[in-house]
C-alpha cells in the first residue's frame, strides 16, 4: 500500500516541484489544504524552527507524516534581514521587492551580496523527537531595479553570477538544478528514499 506524505504549503508551484523530484518514491504527496488544515504561526527565531513548527502542525491536523519548508533571503548589508521575514517583509511580492531596493538605495554594488535560504523539516508524526533537516543556500546579489518575467518573490532582483542574469530570467527547469530550494529538495529526497522505498 502506498503510503501518503502531507506537503504542509499551499503554494501550487512548490507542489508540483515537490511531486517531480520525489516521483520514484512510493508515496503520494497530498497539501496541507486537502485536510482543510489551518496555517501554523510561525513563531520561530531560524528556518529550521519554522519549518518544524509547520511539519509538525501539518502533522497533528492530518494524522499523517508531514514535510514542510520555510525560506527567505538575507541580504548582507542588512544583516541578514529581510531572512525569516522574507514573506511578511511589506505585504506582498511587489511591495517586498520595492522595501529591499529602497533599504539598499545607498549600498555600494560590492555591499549587495545576498543568498536564498531554504530548509526542509520532515516528522514522521506531530511529537517526532528526531525530524529529518535539510538545508540548501543559493549565493548571489541584489540588483538596483528588477530584471525579468519569470519566477516569484525576489526573483527579479536576485542575480545569479555564474548565469549571469537574475533569477526570473532563468527556465523553471534551469532554476530548480541550482536553486536553494532544488538543493533542500535533493538533500531530503536521499533521506526519504531510506524510508519510501523505490518503485
Amino acid at each position: 500500500m502506498t503510503a501518503r506524505l502531507v506537503i504542509a504549503m499551499g503554494n501550487a508551484g512548490k507542489l508540483k516541484e515537490i511531486r517531480s523530484i520525489f516521483s520514484g518514491l512510493d508515496v503520494d504527496i497530498v497539501p496541507q489544504s486537502d485536510f482543510d488544515t489551518p496555517e501554523a504561526d510561525e513563531t520561530g527565531l531560524s528556518f529550521i524552527e519554522n519549518a518544524i513548527i509547520k511539519a509538525r502542525n501539518a502533522a497533528a491536523h492530518t494524522g499523517l507524516p508531514a514535510l514542510a519548508d520555510d525560506s527567505g533571503i538575507e541580504v548582507d548589508a542588512l544583516n541578514g534581514e529581510p531572512g525569516i521575514h522574507s514573506a511578511r517583509y511589506a505585504g506582498d511580492d511587489e511591495s517586498n521587492i520595492d522595501k529591499l531596493l529602497r533599504e539598499l538605495d545607498a549600498t555600494g554594488d560590492a555591499q549587495r551580496s545576498a543568498r536564498f535560504q531554504c530548509v526542509m523539516a520532515y516528522v514522521r508524526h506531530a511529537r517526532d523527537p528526531v525530524p529529518l533537516i535539510a538545508q540548501g543556500s543559493w549565493e548571489g546579489k541584489i540588483l538596483t531595479r528588477r530584471q525579468g518575467e519569470g519566477g516569484f518573490g525576489y526573483d527579479p532582483v536576485f542575480y545569479v553570477p555564474e548565469q549571469g542574469c537574475s533569477a526570473a530570467e532563468l527556465a523553471p527547469d534551469q532554476k530548480n538544478a541550482i536553486s536553494h530550494r532544488g538543493k533542500a529538495l535533493s538533500l531530503m529526497l536521499d533521506q526519504l528514499a531510506k524510508i519510501y522505498s523505490s518503485r
